[in-house]
Protein backbone atom coordinates (compact mmCIF):
# COMPACT_ATOMS: atom_id res chain seq x y z
CA UNK A 1 0.00 0.00 0.00
CA UNK A 2 1.53 3.71 -0.92
CA UNK A 3 1.01 6.14 1.61
CA UNK A 4 0.36 9.66 0.37
CA UNK A 5 1.52 12.23 2.54
CA UNK A 6 0.71 15.52 0.98
CA UNK A 7 2.82 18.53 2.11
CA UNK A 8 1.31 20.59 5.10
CA UNK A 9 0.94 24.14 3.67
CA UNK A 10 -1.25 22.73 0.71
CA UNK A 11 -4.44 24.59 1.17
CA UNK A 12 -7.23 22.20 1.66
CA UNK A 13 -9.92 21.21 -0.44
CA UNK A 14 -13.50 22.20 0.19
CA UNK A 15 -16.25 20.28 -0.48
CA UNK A 16 -17.16 21.35 -3.32
CA UNK A 17 -13.78 21.46 -5.13
CA UNK A 18 -14.06 17.49 -3.79
CA UNK A 19 -17.04 17.21 -4.99
CA UNK A 20 -15.95 18.32 -9.08
CA UNK A 21 -13.11 16.20 -8.74
CA UNK A 22 -14.90 13.10 -6.99
CA UNK A 23 -18.17 13.41 -9.06
CA UNK A 24 -21.20 10.61 -8.42
CA UNK A 25 -20.69 9.19 -11.92
CA UNK A 26 -17.34 9.23 -14.82
CA UNK A 27 -18.92 8.41 -17.56
CA UNK A 28 -20.06 4.51 -17.24
CA UNK A 29 -18.09 4.07 -14.02
CA UNK A 30 -20.76 5.22 -10.90
CA UNK A 31 -19.78 6.26 -7.55
CA UNK A 32 -19.91 4.04 -4.80
CA UNK A 33 -21.20 6.18 -1.27
CA UNK A 34 -19.78 9.39 -0.36
CA UNK A 35 -16.08 10.59 -0.46
CA UNK A 36 -14.02 9.93 2.25
CA UNK A 37 -10.92 11.23 3.78
CA UNK A 38 -8.04 8.68 3.55
CA UNK A 39 -5.99 7.57 6.48
CA UNK A 40 -6.10 4.88 9.75
CA UNK A 41 -9.72 5.71 9.40
CA UNK A 42 -10.46 5.29 5.28
CA UNK A 43 -14.21 5.43 6.08
CA UNK A 44 -14.68 8.72 7.19
CA UNK A 45 -17.39 10.62 5.34
CA UNK A 46 -16.37 13.84 4.15
CA UNK A 47 -17.66 16.90 6.26
CA UNK A 48 -16.42 21.08 6.12
CA UNK A 49 -14.95 20.14 9.30
CA UNK A 50 -12.65 17.03 7.95
CA UNK A 51 -11.53 18.50 4.95
CA UNK A 52 -10.19 21.72 6.68
CA UNK A 53 -6.63 20.24 7.48
CA UNK A 54 -6.71 17.75 4.73
CA UNK A 55 -6.05 18.23 0.38
CA UNK A 56 -6.31 13.96 0.06
CA UNK A 57 -9.65 12.55 -0.54
CA UNK A 58 -11.34 9.07 -1.60
CA UNK A 59 -14.17 7.76 -3.49
CA UNK A 60 -15.20 4.48 -4.46
CA UNK A 61 -16.51 3.62 -8.04
CA UNK A 62 -17.82 0.46 -9.83
CA UNK A 63 -18.31 -0.27 -13.36
CA UNK A 64 -20.84 -1.41 -15.50
CA UNK A 65 -18.95 -5.08 -15.55
CA UNK A 66 -18.90 -5.07 -11.42
CA UNK A 67 -15.36 -4.00 -11.02
CA UNK A 68 -14.74 -2.14 -7.87
CA UNK A 69 -12.15 0.67 -7.87
CA UNK A 70 -10.83 2.93 -5.37
CA UNK A 71 -9.79 6.44 -6.80
CA UNK A 72 -7.43 8.88 -3.84
CA UNK A 73 -6.81 12.39 -5.24
CA UNK A 74 -4.33 14.65 -3.93
CA UNK A 75 -4.18 18.25 -5.10
CA UNK A 76 -1.10 19.81 -4.78
CA UNK A 77 0.09 23.27 -4.70
CA UNK A 78 1.51 22.86 -7.95
CA UNK A 79 2.53 20.78 -11.12
CA UNK A 80 6.08 19.85 -10.54
CA UNK A 81 4.74 18.82 -6.61
CA UNK A 82 2.25 16.58 -8.11
CA UNK A 83 5.10 15.00 -10.14
CA UNK A 84 7.48 14.32 -7.23
CA UNK A 85 5.12 12.41 -5.58
CA UNK A 86 3.95 10.19 -8.34
CA UNK A 87 7.80 9.33 -9.09
CA UNK A 88 8.23 8.87 -5.37
CA UNK A 89 5.45 6.45 -4.77
CA UNK A 90 6.48 5.13 -8.38
CA UNK A 91 10.08 3.99 -6.98
CA UNK A 92 8.30 2.53 -3.45
CA UNK A 93 6.05 0.24 -5.81
CA UNK A 94 8.27 -0.93 -8.03
CA UNK A 95 10.10 -4.13 -7.30
CA UNK A 96 13.42 -5.48 -8.69
CA UNK A 97 11.60 -8.10 -11.12
CA UNK A 98 9.48 -5.87 -12.49
CA UNK A 99 9.72 -5.32 -16.25
CA UNK A 100 10.50 -2.18 -18.32
CA UNK A 101 7.25 -1.96 -19.37
CA UNK A 102 6.28 -1.02 -15.59
CA UNK A 103 8.27 2.50 -15.89
CA UNK A 104 6.57 6.03 -16.31
CA UNK A 105 5.13 7.17 -19.13
CA UNK A 106 4.50 10.81 -20.53
CA UNK A 107 1.13 11.35 -22.21
CA UNK A 108 -0.72 7.32 -21.34
CA UNK A 109 -2.24 8.48 -18.32
CA UNK A 110 -2.65 11.84 -17.38
CA UNK A 111 0.86 13.87 -18.28
CA UNK A 112 3.01 11.12 -16.77
CA UNK A 113 1.76 7.39 -15.01
CA UNK A 114 3.15 4.44 -14.50
CA UNK A 115 1.00 1.41 -14.27
CA UNK A 116 1.67 -1.57 -11.70
CA UNK A 117 -0.25 -4.86 -10.94
CA UNK A 118 -3.61 -3.06 -9.77
CA UNK A 119 -2.91 0.07 -9.34
CA UNK A 120 -2.18 2.61 -11.76
CA UNK A 121 -0.54 6.21 -10.62
CA UNK A 122 -0.19 9.22 -12.15
CA UNK A 123 -0.09 13.04 -12.22
CA UNK A 124 -1.72 15.51 -14.18
CA UNK A 125 -1.25 19.51 -13.45
CA UNK A 126 -1.49 19.55 -9.58
CA UNK A 127 -3.47 16.54 -9.17
CA UNK A 128 -1.67 13.23 -8.11
CA UNK A 129 -3.82 10.10 -8.66
CA UNK A 130 -3.82 6.74 -7.16
CA UNK A 131 -6.29 4.48 -8.49
CA UNK A 132 -6.22 0.59 -6.88
CA UNK A 133 -8.06 -2.11 -8.06
CA UNK A 134 -10.51 -3.37 -4.58
CA UNK A 135 -10.20 -6.90 -5.18
CA UNK A 136 -6.87 -8.78 -5.79
CA UNK A 137 -7.83 -9.92 -8.80
CA UNK A 138 -9.36 -7.87 -11.47
CA UNK A 139 -9.26 -6.83 -15.19
CA UNK A 140 -6.47 -4.47 -15.30
CA UNK A 141 -7.42 -3.00 -18.83
CA UNK A 142 -10.81 -2.15 -17.58
CA UNK A 143 -8.97 0.00 -14.59
CA UNK A 144 -6.64 1.63 -17.09
CA UNK A 145 -9.56 2.72 -18.76
CA UNK A 146 -11.17 4.12 -15.87
CA UNK A 147 -7.57 6.29 -15.29
CA UNK A 148 -8.04 7.68 -18.24
CA UNK A 149 -11.11 8.64 -18.06
CA UNK A 150 -10.86 10.19 -15.25
CA UNK A 151 -7.85 12.14 -16.37
CA UNK A 152 -9.49 14.13 -18.95
CA UNK A 153 -11.57 16.23 -16.57
CA UNK A 154 -8.79 17.33 -14.47
CA UNK A 155 -6.62 20.20 -15.02
CA UNK A 156 -3.81 20.22 -17.74
CA UNK A 157 -1.54 22.71 -15.78
CA UNK A 158 1.62 23.07 -17.35
CA UNK A 159 1.32 19.90 -19.56
CA UNK A 160 4.46 18.59 -19.04
CA UNK A 161 6.84 17.09 -16.59
CA UNK A 162 8.78 19.22 -14.91
CA UNK A 163 11.80 20.46 -17.51
CA UNK A 164 14.47 19.88 -14.63
CA UNK A 165 14.02 16.28 -15.10
CA UNK A 166 14.38 16.89 -19.16
CA UNK A 167 18.16 18.54 -18.34
CA UNK A 168 19.59 15.26 -17.06
CA UNK A 169 22.24 13.55 -19.12
CA UNK A 170 19.86 10.94 -20.89
CA UNK A 171 17.06 12.13 -19.19
CA UNK A 172 14.45 10.10 -20.59
CA UNK A 173 16.52 6.67 -19.10
CA UNK A 174 17.28 8.21 -16.30
CA UNK A 175 13.62 9.81 -15.13
CA UNK A 176 13.36 6.15 -14.20
CA UNK A 177 15.80 6.42 -11.58
CA UNK A 178 14.95 10.37 -10.53
CA UNK A 179 13.69 11.22 -7.48
CA UNK A 180 12.18 14.97 -7.36
CA UNK A 181 12.44 17.42 -4.51
CA UNK A 182 10.38 20.82 -4.05
CA UNK A 183 11.77 21.30 -0.55
CA UNK A 184 15.47 20.60 1.10
CA UNK A 185 14.21 18.17 3.36
CA UNK A 186 12.88 16.07 0.42
CA UNK A 187 16.04 16.19 -1.25
CA UNK A 188 18.37 15.28 1.75
CA UNK A 189 15.42 11.91 2.01
CA UNK A 190 16.69 11.53 -1.95
CA UNK A 191 20.01 11.78 -1.95
CA UNK A 192 21.10 10.44 1.31
CA UNK A 193 22.95 12.01 4.13
CA UNK A 194 25.17 14.32 2.20
CA UNK A 195 27.34 17.09 4.46
CA UNK A 196 27.02 19.67 2.46
CA UNK A 197 23.21 20.09 1.26
CA UNK A 198 22.84 21.60 5.02
CA UNK A 199 24.47 25.35 3.51
CA UNK A 200 21.74 24.79 0.84
CA UNK A 201 18.52 26.59 0.80
CA UNK A 202 15.42 26.68 -1.05
CA UNK A 203 14.58 30.25 -0.62
CA UNK A 204 12.47 31.78 -3.52
CA UNK A 205 11.05 28.11 -4.54
CA UNK A 206 13.97 26.52 -5.63
CA UNK A 207 13.61 22.63 -6.77
CA UNK A 208 16.07 19.71 -6.99
CA UNK A 209 15.98 16.28 -9.05
CA UNK A 210 19.01 13.41 -7.93
CA UNK A 211 19.68 10.55 -10.34
CA UNK A 212 22.27 7.67 -10.50
CA UNK A 213 24.65 6.92 -12.91
CA UNK A 214 26.68 3.71 -11.85
CA UNK A 215 27.86 4.57 -8.58
CA UNK A 216 27.97 8.15 -9.13
CA UNK A 217 24.54 10.29 -7.46
CA UNK A 218 23.98 13.53 -9.39
CA UNK A 219 21.98 16.54 -7.49
CA UNK A 220 20.71 19.58 -9.80
CA UNK A 221 19.23 22.11 -7.61
CA UNK A 222 17.61 25.00 -10.20
CA UNK A 223 17.64 28.19 -8.00
CA UNK A 224 14.23 30.76 -9.16
CA UNK A 225 17.10 33.77 -9.38
CA UNK A 226 20.48 34.40 -10.12
CA UNK A 227 20.74 36.38 -7.04
CA UNK A 228 19.48 33.06 -4.82
CA UNK A 229 22.20 31.17 -7.25
CA UNK A 230 25.03 33.23 -5.87
CA UNK A 231 24.21 33.15 -2.14
CA UNK A 232 24.13 29.50 -2.37
CA UNK A 233 27.14 28.85 -4.42
CA UNK A 234 28.93 30.88 -1.87
CA UNK A 235 27.58 28.80 1.12
CA UNK A 236 28.06 25.64 -0.68
CA UNK A 237 32.08 26.30 -1.12
CA UNK A 238 32.63 27.52 1.92
CA UNK A 239 30.60 24.37 3.32
CA UNK A 240 32.87 22.23 0.95
CA UNK A 241 36.22 24.04 2.12
CA UNK A 242 35.54 23.00 5.81
CA UNK A 243 34.25 19.76 5.35
CA UNK A 244 37.66 18.83 3.41
CA UNK A 245 39.44 20.60 6.27
CA UNK A 246 38.00 18.45 8.46
CA UNK A 247 38.08 15.30 6.57
CA UNK A 248 34.88 14.59 5.89
CA UNK A 249 32.77 13.35 3.12
CA UNK A 250 32.46 16.37 0.59
CA UNK A 251 31.19 16.09 -3.07
CA UNK A 252 33.11 14.43 -5.99
CA UNK A 253 32.74 17.37 -7.57
CA UNK A 254 30.69 20.77 -7.61
CA UNK A 255 29.79 23.42 -9.98
CA UNK A 256 27.37 26.18 -10.75
CA UNK A 257 26.37 26.06 -14.06
CA UNK A 258 23.92 29.04 -14.72
CA UNK A 259 21.16 29.13 -12.07
CA UNK A 260 21.92 25.58 -11.43
CA UNK A 261 24.10 24.08 -8.40
CA UNK A 262 25.33 20.34 -9.26
CA UNK A 263 26.63 17.83 -7.38
CA UNK A 264 27.74 14.89 -8.02
CA UNK A 265 28.55 12.45 -5.17
CA UNK A 266 30.45 8.83 -4.61
CA UNK A 267 32.10 8.71 -8.14
CA UNK A 268 34.62 6.66 -9.09
CA UNK A 269 37.16 9.81 -9.53
CA UNK A 270 37.35 13.73 -9.81
CA UNK A 271 37.32 13.32 -13.58
CA UNK A 272 34.21 11.22 -14.33
CA UNK A 273 32.40 13.54 -11.73
CA UNK A 274 33.58 16.69 -13.78
CA UNK A 275 32.48 14.69 -16.99
CA UNK A 276 28.97 13.82 -15.84
CA UNK A 277 28.75 17.66 -14.79
CA UNK A 278 29.29 18.67 -18.31
CA UNK A 279 26.77 16.23 -19.82
CA UNK A 280 23.97 18.64 -18.31
CA UNK A 281 21.84 20.37 -20.85
CA UNK A 282 20.94 23.41 -19.69
CA UNK A 283 19.07 25.96 -20.96
CA UNK A 284 18.98 29.82 -19.72
CA UNK A 285 15.23 31.86 -19.25
CA UNK A 286 15.34 35.48 -19.36
CA UNK A 287 12.60 36.91 -17.94
CA UNK A 288 11.80 40.65 -17.48
CA UNK A 289 10.14 41.79 -14.50
CA UNK A 290 8.89 45.08 -15.95
CA UNK A 291 8.08 45.88 -19.78
CA UNK A 292 10.39 43.99 -22.11
CA UNK A 293 12.95 46.93 -23.46
CA UNK A 294 12.80 44.92 -26.71
CA UNK A 295 9.43 44.25 -27.12
CA UNK A 296 9.30 46.52 -30.59
CA UNK A 297 12.08 44.70 -31.72
CA UNK A 298 10.81 41.61 -31.63
CA UNK A 299 7.56 42.82 -33.16
CA UNK A 300 9.12 44.40 -36.06
CA UNK A 301 11.00 41.49 -36.62
CA UNK A 302 8.41 39.16 -36.29
CA UNK A 303 6.52 41.48 -38.48
CA UNK A 304 8.78 41.34 -41.15
CA UNK A 305 9.48 37.82 -41.10
CA UNK A 306 5.71 37.49 -41.58
CA UNK A 307 5.55 39.07 -44.52
CA UNK A 308 8.39 37.84 -46.21
CA UNK A 309 7.14 34.57 -45.65
CA UNK A 310 3.55 35.90 -47.10
CA UNK A 311 4.95 37.14 -49.84
CA UNK A 312 7.15 34.17 -50.78
CA UNK A 313 4.45 32.10 -50.22
CA UNK A 314 2.35 34.36 -53.01
CA UNK A 315 5.25 33.85 -55.18
CA UNK A 316 5.16 29.75 -55.12
CA UNK A 317 1.92 29.76 -54.92
CA UNK A 318 2.07 32.02 -58.76
CA UNK A 319 4.77 29.77 -60.26
CA UNK A 320 3.68 27.23 -59.31
CA UNK A 321 -0.21 28.11 -60.95
CA UNK A 322 1.60 29.29 -64.13
CA UNK A 323 3.21 25.85 -64.79
CA UNK A 324 0.10 23.90 -64.11
CA UNK A 325 -1.51 26.38 -66.47
CA UNK A 326 0.93 25.34 -69.04
CA UNK A 327 1.19 22.26 -68.29
CA UNK A 328 -2.28 21.79 -68.70
CA UNK A 329 -2.49 23.55 -71.82
CA UNK A 330 0.35 22.22 -73.45
CA UNK A 331 -1.61 18.54 -73.15
CA UNK A 332 -4.60 19.52 -74.35
CA UNK A 333 -3.33 21.54 -77.21
CA UNK A 334 -1.19 18.33 -77.98
CA UNK A 335 -4.00 16.19 -77.97
CA UNK A 336 -5.98 18.71 -80.49
CA UNK A 337 -2.99 18.20 -82.41
CA UNK A 338 -2.73 14.61 -82.92
CA UNK A 339 -6.22 14.17 -82.79
CA UNK A 340 -6.31 16.76 -85.87
CA UNK A 341 -3.26 14.63 -87.72
CA UNK A 342 -5.11 11.30 -87.46
CA UNK A 343 -8.19 12.52 -89.09
CA UNK A 344 -6.15 13.90 -91.90
CA UNK A 345 -4.35 10.82 -92.45
CA UNK A 346 -7.74 8.50 -92.70
CA UNK A 347 -9.53 11.34 -94.68
CA UNK A 348 -8.50 10.57 -98.63
CA UNK A 349 -7.44 13.84 -99.96
CA UNK A 350 -8.32 14.53 -104.31
CA UNK A 351 -8.42 17.95 -106.37
CA UNK A 352 -11.39 18.89 -108.28
CA UNK A 353 -9.04 21.42 -110.09
CA UNK A 354 -7.37 19.21 -112.40
CA UNK A 355 -4.09 18.57 -110.36
CA UNK A 356 -3.67 22.64 -110.74
CA UNK A 357 -2.65 24.00 -107.02
CA UNK A 358 -5.61 24.92 -105.19
CA UNK A 359 -6.23 26.34 -101.73
CA UNK A 360 -7.17 24.16 -99.19
CA UNK A 361 -7.51 25.28 -95.75
CA UNK A 362 -7.95 22.63 -93.67
CA UNK A 363 -5.83 20.45 -95.32
CA UNK A 364 -8.43 17.74 -95.30
CA UNK A 365 -11.40 17.46 -97.90
CA UNK A 366 -12.11 20.72 -100.68
CA UNK A 367 -15.19 22.81 -100.08
CA UNK A 368 -17.88 22.68 -102.74
CA UNK A 369 -19.94 25.42 -103.14
CA UNK A 370 -23.12 23.62 -105.99
CA UNK A 371 -24.56 27.36 -106.60
CA UNK A 372 -20.59 28.73 -107.45
CA UNK A 373 -20.10 26.36 -110.31
CA UNK A 374 -20.80 26.75 -113.80
CA UNK A 375 -23.80 25.13 -115.30
CA UNK A 376 -24.29 23.86 -118.89
CA UNK A 377 -23.85 25.91 -121.39
CA UNK A 378 -22.62 28.99 -119.13
CA UNK A 379 -19.63 30.62 -120.07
Amino acid sequence: MLLVAPLASIEAMTVDEAAKLLPDQVGQYRAVGKPFLPGPKSNRAVTPEGLESSSTIGRLYSSPKGESFKLIVNKMRKDTEAYALLIKDAQAGRTAEQSSEQQIKVGDVGTASIILPGRVLFFKGPTYVVLERSKAAGDDEEMIAFARLFSEGLDKGEGDIPVLVKHLPDWEKAQQRALYATTLDGLKAAAGSQPVLDAVTFEGGAEAVTATYGPSRLVIIENMTPQLATDNDARIQGRIKELRDQGQAAPSAYERVGNYSVFVFDAPDEQSAKQLIKSISYEQVVQWLGDNPRALERAQRQYTETTAGIIVAVLKASGLSILLCLGIGGLFGGLVFRHRRAQQAATAAYSDAGDMVRLNIDGMSAQQDPARLLGRGDG
